[in-house]
C-alpha cells in the first residue's frame, strides 16, 4: 500500500492515545508527529507543514472543561488559519465540539475512539486540506497569468524604430489564427513576445502554455506533449493530458523548437497536419484547437539547408515570421530597459534614491551585450546589490569580454570614415611619419594618401 505524502500531528497528554494513533496512523501517511505538549507547537509550525493536526482539549491534570484545547486551537488558527484542526472530546461532550468548531475546527471525535473511525476522519480532513491546497495554488497561478496577460507592453521596453515595427507586428498578428515564428537570439525577449500575442488574441481567456524543447528528452517528448495512458509505460500509474490537450482552446509557445530531433520533427508534423493527437498507450484521437507561437535562438533557415530542420515543418509552423532585434541593433533603448531595472531592483533590495551617470550609461551603450536584455537585467541587478552611493558607475559593472563577439576585440566604434581616420593616423605613427611607409602599410599610392590627410585634418 502506497502513504500518502502528508504529515499528521497528534497532541494529547496521554502516551497511550499517541502510541495507538501512531500505529494506526503511520501504516496510511508518510510522516506522524506526536507531542504530550501543545507548547511545543509554534516552533514546529514554523519549520513544519501539517496537513492534519489532531488536538485534545484537556493538558493539565484534573481540568476537564476544555479550554485549554479552545485556547491551543485559536493559537493554531492564528498561526496559519488554514490550517486543518481535528479536535479530541470526552464522550458526550457535544457543548465543548460545538465551541471548537465554532473556533475553526474541521471536526470532532469523541474519546475513546474507533481505529475505523479515527482513520475515515484523519484521511477525509487530509483529502480536504490537499484539495484546497491545490484550490489556492490554481487560484495564485491563475491571478498571476491574468496579470500578466492585461499588461501592455510593459515587459516589452522599447522606442526605438526596430521596436516600433516588432509592436505592430504583434497588434497585425494577434487577432489572427495564423502560426507564428519569433526568431531572436538568447536574451531578446521571445517568450514576451508570445505572450503578448495570447494576450491580444481572441484566445485571451483561455490558457497559454509553454514548453520548452530544449530541455525535453526524445523518450519524454510524446508523453509531454501529446499525455499518455495509465499503464503506458512503467511509471504511468494515472492518465495525464498532454501539453496540446491541455492547451486547446487557448495558445501553445513551443520554446526552442530548432533543438528537437528528426523523429521528435515528424511526430510534431504529423499532429500539426492532422490537428489531433493521441496519446501513448492509446488508439483514440483527441482533436485539439490550438494557437501555435513557436520561437527559436538558431539560424532555422541554415538548418533547412543542411537536412537538420525539415521545410514542411517550417512552412506549417512560420505563416508569419517575428525577427526580434539583439540589443546592440537597437542601442538607443539602452538607458530606457536599464532604467526600467534600475527601477525593479532598488525597490526589491530596498535601496534609497539611485541614478545610473552618464558615463555607465556609455559604457552600457559601447558594451556589445551577447545575452541581451537578459544579461542587461542580471547586470542592472548586480549593480544595484553592489552600490554604496546614489549613482551606478561604471565601476558597479564587471562586463566581461565573453562570446565569439568579444574575441574579436571589437573597436569603439564602426562609422567607417572614423575607422579610416584611425587607421591613417595610426599607420603615420608606426612610420614615424614618413608617407611612404604609410602608404604601403595601408595598401594606398600615396597621392591618396594625401587626399585622405586633407579629408580628415591630418597632419604630420
Amino acid at each position: 500500500m502506497t502513504k500518502k505524502q502528508g504529515t499528521i500531528l497528534v497532541i494529547d497528554d496521554d502516551e497511550g492515545v499517541l502510541h495507538t494513533a501512531r500505529m494506526i496512523l503511520k501504516k496510511h501517511f508518510s510522516e506522524v508527529s506526536t507531542f504530550t505538549s501543545p507548547h511545543n507547537l509554534p516552533v514546529f509550525l514554523k519549520n513544519n507543514q501539517a496537513d492534519v493536526i489532531i488536538l485534545d482539549m484537556n493538558f493539565s491534570r484534573g481540568v476537564t472543561s476544555g479550554h485549554e484545547g479552545l485556547e491551543w486551537l485559536r493559537k493554531i488558527k492564528k498561526i496559519d488559519p488554514n490550517l486543518h484542526v481535528l479536535v479530541n472530546t470526552a464522550y458526550g461532550d457535544i457543548d465543548i465540539a460545538v465551541e471548537a468548531m465554532k473556533a475553526g475546527a474541521v471536526d470532532f471525535l469523541t474519546k475513546p475512539w474507533e481505529k475505523e473511525k479515527l482513520l475515515s476522519t484523519v484521511l477525509s480532513i487530509f483529502e480536504l486540506s490537499k484539495s484546497k491546497k491545490e484550490l489556492n495554488q490554481l487560484r495564485n497561478k491563475t491571478k498571476l497569468l491574468n496579470q500578466d496577460l492585461h499588461r501592455q507592453f510593459n515587459d516589452i521596453i522599447g522606442q526605438s524604430k526596430a521596436m516600433q515595427d516588432i509592436f505592430n507586428a504583434i497588434e497585425k498578428i494577434a487577432e489572427t489564427e495564423a502560426n507564428v515564428l519569433i526568431l531572436g537570439e538568447n536574451g531578446t525577449g521571445k517568450e514576451l513576445v508570445a505572450r503578448a500575442i495570447h494576450q491580444r488574441s481572441n484566445r485571451k481567456k483561455d490558457s497559454f502554455i509553454k514548453v520548452d524543447l530544449g530541455a525535453i528528452t526524445e523518450s519524454l517528448f510524446s508523453s509531454e506533449l501529446f499525455g499518455h495512458s495509465k499503464g503506458a509505460f512503467t511509471d504511468a500509474r494515472e492518465s495525464r493530458a498532454g501539453r496540446f490537450e491541455i492547451a486547446s482552446g487557448g495558445s501553445l509557445f513551443l520554446d526552442e523548437i530548432g533543438n528537437i530531433s528528426a523523429n521528435m520533427q515528424a511526430k510534431l508534423l504529423t499532429v500539426l497536419q492532422q490537428r489531433e493527437i493521441v496519446r501513448v498507450g492509446s488508439n483514440k484521437p483527441i482533436p485539439i484547437d490550438i494557437r501555435l507561437i513557436c520561437a527559436t535562438n538558431r539560424d532555422i533557415y541554415k538548418m533547412v539547408a543542411q537536412n537538420t530542420f525539415r521545410q514542411d515543418l517550417l512552412y506549417r509552423v512560420n505563416t508569419v515570421e517575428i525577427n526580434l532585434p539583439s540589443l546592440r541593433e537597437r542601442k538607443e533603448d539602452i538607458p530606457l530597459i536599464a532604467n526600467h531595472y534600475l527601477e525593479i531592483y532598488r525597490v526589491k533590495y530596498q535601496k534609497g534614491p539611485l541614478q545610473i551617470s552618464q558615463n555607465t550609461l556609455d559604457k552600457l551603450i559601447n558594451y556589445h551585450w551577447p545575452g541581451n536584455i537578459r544579461e542587461l537585467q542580471h547586470a542592472i541587478e548586480r549593480a544595484v546589490i553592489m552600490s554604496n552611493g546614489h549613482k551606478l558607475l561604471p565601476s558597479d559593472f564587471l562586463l566581461k569580454n565573453t562570446g565569439p563577439q568579444s574575441s574579436k576585440n571589437l573597436p569603439e566604434t564602426l562609422n567607417i570614415e572614423l575607422l579610416e581616420k584611425n587607421a591613417i593616423e595610426t599607420a603615420i605613427a608606426l612610420a614615424e611619419g614618413n608617407l611612404t611607409k604609410a602608404s604601403e602599410e595601408l595598401g594606398i599610392g600615396r597621392t591618396t594618401l594625401y587626399r585622405k590627410m586633407r579629408r580628415y585634418g591630418i597632419s604630420v
